[in-house]
């Protein structure tokens, strides 16, 4: 079985796995493990980018996402005469030739990661370049092609493992599709902020935050950097929390009512002295 682990910290948004999938699929009859991909509309390695905060506070993080190579995939249960199979390493194929006119297979994948082509009229995806797997390669292009190391390529066994290792997740697990795609680092909520002197003429350094977590009471501390900011990464969405800002020689500043509906930039928060 095969399988491949994101990992989203890693992720510059290069585009390189992007493109080499395309450089090895477009205008490339890899038949019969898929024809030609077309220049335009499809994105067998999709690298989405994914907006998180407002201004001032704005972050991106890229999620490249292929085909899950679900161990059970509902593509293959809407085909026909057996049109998708999966292979003994577990990677699904869609045959070029028995899924022609197939459009349902298209709408059964609840990833959106197969595209149809108007022109052949067939569904197509991504193969984990089982072409070239079977070749000889160690690796899929887009793997291949990733100079940060985002993208790792290999046995399940040894991928889970390193999922593991790495706190890894899976894209919605309440498909229960139980992909072969694990994602590491995907981006969560945060709740971020800026500590400035009453007059906000300076930022305030190594000012201790306390986020609490409402109602369990669980603590989180950070201080702030030389520019007065603070941020608490990867919480859960949807839940209450309160912020607590200390310093000596200023009066303390509580922050209720914070919910991580979306990410959270508290703004400037005046300190005012005691």
């Amino acid at each position: 079985m095969k399988a491949i682990l994101v990992d989203i910290s890693k992720c510059n948004g290069c585009f390189n796995c992007q493109i080499a999938c395309k450089d090895e699929h477009v205008d490339n009859d890899w038949s019969p493990y898929a024809k030609p991909q077309p220049d335009l509309g499809h994105f067998w390695m999709h690298v989405g980018e994914v907006e998180r905060g407002e201004v001032p506070k704005v972050k991106v993080a890229y999620v490249p996402k292929p085909c899950m190579q679900c161990e059970d995939p509902p593509c293959q249960e809407a085909a026909r005469k057996e049109a998708v199979y999966q292979r003994k390493d577990g990677i699904v194929i869609i045959d070029p030739e028995k899924s022609k006119g197939q459009k349902k297979i298209v709408k059964a994948c609840p990833y959106g990661c197969i595209y149809w082509n108007e022109e052949s009229s067939i569904p197509q995806k991504c193969t984990f370049c089982a072409h070239l797997l079977d070749s000889g390669w160690k690796e899929p292009r887009c793997v291949e092609a990733c100079c940060t190391g985002a993208l790792v390529f290999g046995d399940y066994d040894k991928i889970k493992k390193l999922a593991q290792k790495r706190k890894a997740e899976i894209l919605n697990p309440e498909f229960g599709l139980k992909p072969r795609v694990f994602y590491a680092g995907l981006p969560k909520k945060f709740v971020a902020g800026t500590v400035v002197s009453p007059k906000m003429e300076e930022a305030l350094e190594n000012v201790k935050v306390t986020l609490t977590r409402l109602p369990t009471g669980k603590k989180i501390t950070t201080r702030t950097n030389n520019y007065g900011d603070f941020e608490f990464e990867n919480l859960e969405a949807n839940k209450r929390y309160s912020v607590l800002i200390e310093k000596a020689g200023f009066r303390p500043e509580k922050i209720g009512g914070v919910r991580t509906e979306k990410d959270v930039y508290l703004g400037e928060i005046p300190l005012s002295p005691k």
